[in-house]
């Protein structure tokens, strides 16, 4: 457990940015809607009802919109944030959805503000590694939940995870507590806690490197100077948004991100796409009484 308090890689207005300007990337337009795959076939193969996200940041792009197929397709969600502007405006982007949902402002985000067993799924994305207590918060996570936890976290073994720490951005470990990569580590609090793991792997296994920034930048940041191929990732023509294929702008969008999902999809060890795949993750089943005894 650490006494740091971590901040967000990105510049203090980059949340900001994306509350109004929808436009995220096709790395992070491909990340959200295999994400959104996964998290229907939770849904549907255990029968999700009810589903706290907490955190509700991690992910890049636009905050508090991982959640949105779970409340179409029916589940109550809850979405859980320590910072009152960043809410307010994940508010008013679910009202432009036309969807509800609770929200809730808590800090500090490590304590959960619900009662025991109260949702059948609590899940996060990406999000340990910023928080000051991670540790508390995941057994706060198996405390609230009735039946499952899902975590995820960025892959360290990801060639361009790699690329980032040791060519791109040298500096980004500086604001994350890379420890909390780990999902072991994860694994051995959620055990300890009474949870059986049901399931682990990766996600978010496109054929492309996750440097986190934009194409444009990475070019830029490797020297490379060509003014064709930054036209290429930069302008009008390079418009890629979750939330035009939410508002029905590109309802084609889920299935040219699908083109892209061969390695997602190939019948190979989850230990082999790791070499690739973005984001490591877990999933564990609550034992209510092996939990309430630790608690």
């Amino acid at each position: 457990m650490s006494a740091k308090h971590f901040i967000e890689p990105t510049p203090a207005e980059r949340w900001r940015k994306y509350l109004t300007d929808y436009n995220e990337g096709l790395g992070l337009v491909y990340e959200r809607l295999m994400l959104n795959d996964f998290l229907e076939t939770l849904r549907v193969k255990h029968r999700i009802e009810t589903a706290l996200e907490a955190p509700l940041y991690g992910m890049a792009g636009v905050s508090g919109i991982n959640s949105v197929l779970l409340a179409r397709n029916g589940a109550a969600v809850t979405l859980v944030d320590d910072n009152a502007e960043r809410l307010a405006g994940i508010r008013r982007i679910w009202g432009e959805l036309g969807l509800d949902a609770i929200f809730c402002l808590q800090t500090p985000i490590s304590t959960l503000p619900f009662s025991n067993h109260a949702f059948d799924l609590v899940w996060n994305w990406a999000a340990l590694w910023y928080l000051t207590d991670p540790e508390k918060l995941v057994a706060e996570m198996t405390r609230v939940s009735r039946q499952l936890i899902f975590i995820a976290m960025p892959n360290r073994a990801q060639v361009g995870y790699l690329m980032r720490k040791y060519i791109l951005e040298k500096d980004f470990t500086r604001y994350v507590d890379e420890a909390w990569a780990d999902i072991g580590r994860v694994k051995n609090i959620l055990r300890a806690r009474g949870c059986q793991i049901i399931d682990e792997g990766v996600l978010d296994v496109p054929p492309w490197p996750d440097t986190v920034m934009p194409a444009a930048q990475v070019l830029r940041r490797l020297g490379i100077q060509s003014k064709e191929m930054q036209a290429r990732f930069e302008g009008d023509g390079w418009q890629w948004s979750s939330m035009d294929y939410y508002l029905g702008k590109k309802p084609t969008l889920k299935a040219q991100m699908d083109k892209y999902a061969f390695l997602e999809r190939a019948p190979l060890p989850w230990q082999i796409k790791s070499v690739w795949a973005h984001h490591r993750y877990v999933v564990a089943r609550k034992n209510q009484n092996k939990s309430e005894r630790a608690a």
